[in-house]
């Protein structure tokens, strides 16, 4: 993110367990100029090639910022507007109205969000539409559609949103 620029964006994992989807989120979020936050205990080690591997050489664009547990993100990002994605919430994703500097909070691949989690922020909770036969869509695919919602929302700002006029 280029410091004149207003907008950001925080992608938060919490607890997440596959590397491969945290590698493809961490392309998605240095292809956004999003932060990402990272909260242990990751099921996974950092230096993981499948991590590595799909996030392929986007690491050195990334701002990716790490926590022990979620009360060390609270302490250290106190205040912002936070959105839970669960399925479990009665609101979609598409109806909120984003703001600059706003966190997405995502749980882990196998459980979610903490239920406490969820109550303590029931207004905040969004989720994402799909058929009732469907428990989830991966993490990635729900990080990207959410992400790319909210930048729709703020004009994409400071990103490219044309190729060269040549094909």
């Amino acid at each position: 993110m280029k410091e004149d620029d207003f907008l950001m964006l925080h992608v938060v994992l919490l607890e997440p367990e596959i590397p491969q989807n945290t590698g493809n989120i961490a392309r998605t979020c240095a292809a956004t100029d999003s932060v990402l936050h990272l909260i242990g205990p990751l099921g996974f080690s950092l230096d993981d090639k499948y991590l590595k591997r799909a996030g392929l050489d986007y690491w050195s664009l990334l701002d990716v910022r790490y926590y022990g547990s979620y009360l060390e993100f609270e302490e250290k990002n106190p205040g912002g507007c936070k959105y839970f994605l669960t399925t479990k919430a009665k609101q979609c994703y598409a109806d909120v109205s984003y703001e600059p500097d706003c966190y997405l909070v995502f749980g882990k691949e196998t459980a979610g969000l903490p239920v406490p989690l969820l109550k303590a922020n029931r207004e905040r909770c969004i989720r994402i539409p799909m058929t009732d036969e469907a428990r989830s869509l991966n993490l990635s695919n729900s990080v990207a559609i959410v992400v790319y919602e909210a930048l729709r929302q703020m004009g994409f700002n400071g990103l490219k949103t044309a190729g060269p006029s040549k094909a």
